[in-house]
């Protein structure tokens, strides 16, 4: 297969923006949602849902930062088959970690709508779930040296 390398880049890029477009959707859904609570009960609706709606977006960064460590390494040398693997299977478990992180700020939206409280705790579960897109970026560059 001639240029199977750059598919690993393009896959990098495009299954990381995948899983961020599909957990920023989950997300946003339920921050809609759980504004619509608050307006039905009179009470007012927390604007911090934003910041959970869009907390899956950063992986898409983390996808490209991986192509182009993909793009260096393809320079450097490196063999078309692990610039592939890396790509596919990378950008995978870091658009899963997008998707897992939608779907966690989506319970974080419905919960605070419903309760007005536990805000902070929401955000340390969701920066659990960014941290396997981070280890997998850092051990992806890693795998390419």
């Amino acid at each position: 297969m001639v240029n199977m390398e750059f598919i690993g880049m393009a896959a990098a890029l495009a299954l990381s923006a995948t899983g961020s477009g599909m957990g920023a959707g989950v997300a946003s859904m339920a921050a809609i949602g759980g504004w619509k609570k608050c307006y039905v009960e009179n009470k007012p609706a927390p604007f911090i849902m934003i910041a959970f709606a869009g907390a899956p977006l950063t992986q898409t960064i983390y996808g490209f930062l991986l192509m182009n460590f993909i793009a260096s390494a393809i320079a450097a040398g490196v063999s078309a088959t692990l610039s592939l693997s890396v790509g596919v299977l990378g950008g995978f478990a870091i658009g899963l970690s997008a998707y897992m992180q939608g779907r966690a700020s989506a319970a974080a939206c419905d919960a605070l709508a419903e309760t007005g409280k536990g805000t902070a705790n929401y955000f340390i579960v969701i920066g659990i779930i960014e941290t396997v897109a981070l280890f997998t970026l850092v051990l992806s560059l890693l795998a390419l040296q």
